[in-house]
């Protein structure tokens, strides 16, 4: 095998002059300035002013950005019954790009199929290749690999002009499912059907012969590629190099590394980052520090959890770890084993760090926290961009040390430059809000969270409409209710916002609860009959809560019958198991 590797290495060859171009011919060009004849002086005609009343009058402009954001929210929150009213009001032209757009926001699996077909049927939308693709890869993606053929085929009987694009697609999730075979056969169907592959189509093929260890005809593929005209990317490299190195042979990877840059192809840092944690695994330090000068000739830095690998490699093999560290300035030995959270964002960050995120960062690593606040505030006022991983973590600092204005100021400006947060910091705020009795923001904060496809979960939502109701914040408490998603409108939330009422005085608002959730087909459980019957006596409605008191009693008699018991049921016993109270 090794044999084939060798000459699979020596034929890259020829490949790196694809990328030197001339550009002498630039210089060719004449450029004519012909002079402008010479205006006559007019006077400028002033033009009338605008009513003010003209501006009130304009629309304001939709972005496509927040149609797409909508109907998605649209899909993912609602029955696909309510979605599809709220779909059909929408003032939206159905067209290709949009629909090929609301798909690749991943909806749920289902709802994204019947949406597809719902667009198509009652909105009269021909599906093109674009997105009968995305359709696909939503299939292939969650390994529903019959789902995915079925639409595959219906594109060939639909008459639709397959691409490179499709053909690579379901190549790659064949694969991906383990299906090898029928991998190798979409490659030889889109050769046969004269469907030009991509330098993409050509590297998705390859690494899947490398994973599968078939290196000679990995080979075929390469010049069969070079053979065409088509130069090797990045990424084809880096596939190239993932395999030398997982083979281990590290000076023919090494080899690749230093020639793709005579071709003019820089390894990029995703490239360095899968080179790295791969000699990690193999603890193959030398070519690490090869790599690390390239990157620090290149300001190019390691993910947090490959920096933290290749620091243990380093210390297994008792070398000197001064290079990586050099690398990567902005850690420090103690930072690490302290302030993981605040070193995970750093390389979190896509792209170069900007001076702003950079001191932001050192303001970090100092717990400089009040120095953060100042500086975020002037950055809010003329619209300079952070990172929404570093607004994340400086919310989850400034509440590990219960600073809870310099959160929620992170978290206005977050909300001023539309920044989608990790769960966590929402949590973190929502939790020391609660924790200092500070209920006015919760829900605002609840609302942003699920905006950014964040959702609380049953056993949370149920606790925080509790929390909220034990203070009597019924209108909070119920606003976070309707934000629930839909399948955890459950048992548990719905008993939880029934308390709430009661806590609040008001019997009938929190009967009219109970009844709607009785109508929705959800069932109640012990803890419910507990809240009901400790709100119903504690309010002196001592008739209605003997009404209930039987039921009680008659669920109690099912309770024993019952093999298994629904997982919000369980959360609801757990929750108001005693009392009604928590």
């Amino acid at each position: 095998m090794y044999g084939s590797i060798r000459k699979f290495v020596h034929c890259f060859q020829p490949s790196f002059n694809h990328c030197k171009t001339s550009i002498k011919g630039l210089h060719t060009l004449q450029h004519c300035n012909p002079k402008k004849p010479a205006r006559p002086n007019y006077r400028k005609k002033t033009k009338p002013l605008k009513s003010s009343n003209h501006k009130q009058n304009e629309t304001p402009k939709a972005y496509m950005r927040d149609t797409i954001s909508n109907v998605y929210k649209i899909l993912k929150y609602s029955t696909w019954d309510s979605a599809q009213d709220l779909l059909k009001n929408l003032p939206i032209k159905w067209d290709s790009y949009t629909v090929n757009q609301v798909l690749k926001t991943h909806p749920p699996m289902e709802k994204a199929w019947l949406f597809f077909n719902w667009v198509s049927r009652s909105r009269g939308l021909n599906h093109d290749r674009f997105t009968y693709t995305t359709m696909l890869d939503i299939f292939g993606e969650a390994k529903r690999i019959s789902s995915m053929k079925y639409v595959f085929e219906l594109m060939q009987e639909k008459g639709i002009n397959i691409d490179a694009v499709t053909y690579t697609s379901v190549m790659h999730w064949l694969s991906n499912a383990g299906d090898v075979d029928g991998a190798v056969n979409i490659w030889e169907e889109m050769k046969l059907k004269e469907c030009y592959p991509t330098v993409v189509s050509y590297t998705a093929y390859m690494k899947i012969l490398f994973l599968n260890d078939r290196v000679e005809e990995a080979t075929d593929v390469y010049k069969e590629m070079i053979q065409s005209g088509l130069p090797p990317n990045c990424y084809t490299y880096t596939v190239l190099m993932e395999y030398l190195v997982r083979a281990g042979k590290y000076e023919e990877a090494l080899e690749i590394f230093s020639k793709m840059q005579e071709a003019g192809v820089q390894p990029d840092k995703a490239a360095c980052n899968i080179l790295i944690e791969k000699c990690c695994k193999a603890g193959e330090t030398r070519t690490i520090i090869l790599i690390l000068r390239y990157m620090k000739e290149n300001r190019l830095a390691l993910r947090y959890p490959v920096f933290k690998e290749a620091l243990q490699t380093f210390k297994v093999a008792d070398e000197n770890d001064s290079l990586l560290w050099q690398v990567h300035p902005q850690f420090s030995p103690e930072f690490i084993s302290d302030n993981d959270a605040v070193e995970f964002v750093t390389t979190d960050i896509e792209g170069p760090l900007s001076i702003d995120q950079g001191l932001v960062l050192i303001l970090l690593k100092k717990k400089n926290l009040a120095a953060i606040d100042c500086l975020l505030s002037g950055i809010m006022d003329k619209n300079i961009h952070l990172d929404s991983a570093v607004i994340s973590t400086i919310i989850e600092v400034n509440c590990d040390h219960r600073r809870p204005d310099g959160a929620l100021l992170a978290f206005e400006y977050s909300v001023k430059m539309d920044l989608n947060l990790e769960r966590t910091a929402y949590l973190a705020l929502i939790g020391i809000l609660i924790k200092l009795n500070t209920f006015p923001k919760v829900a605002e904060i609840v609302e942003e969270m699920t905006k950014a496809g964040h959702s609380l979960g049953v056993y949370l939502g149920a606790l925080l409409i509790h929390r909220l109701g034990s203070v009597r914040r019924p209108v909070p408490a119920a606003k976070i209710f309707s934000l629930l998603p839909e399948d955890q409108k459950c048992t548990a939330t719905y008993t939880a916002l029934i308390g709430v009422y009661f806590s609040a005085g008001s019997a009938d608002k929190a009967l009219k609860i109970y009844k709607t959730m009785c109508r929705k087909g959800i069932h109640p459980s012990l803890g419910t009959f507990n809240v009901l019957l400790a709100g119903l006596e504690k309010l002196g409605r001592v008739s209605d809560a003997e009404i209930y008191r039987k039921e009680k009693k008659s669920i109690q008699a099912d309770a024993h019958s019952k093999d298994t018991v629904p997982m919000e049921e369980k959360i609801c016993d757990l929750l108001y198991g005693g009392d009604g109270v928590l």
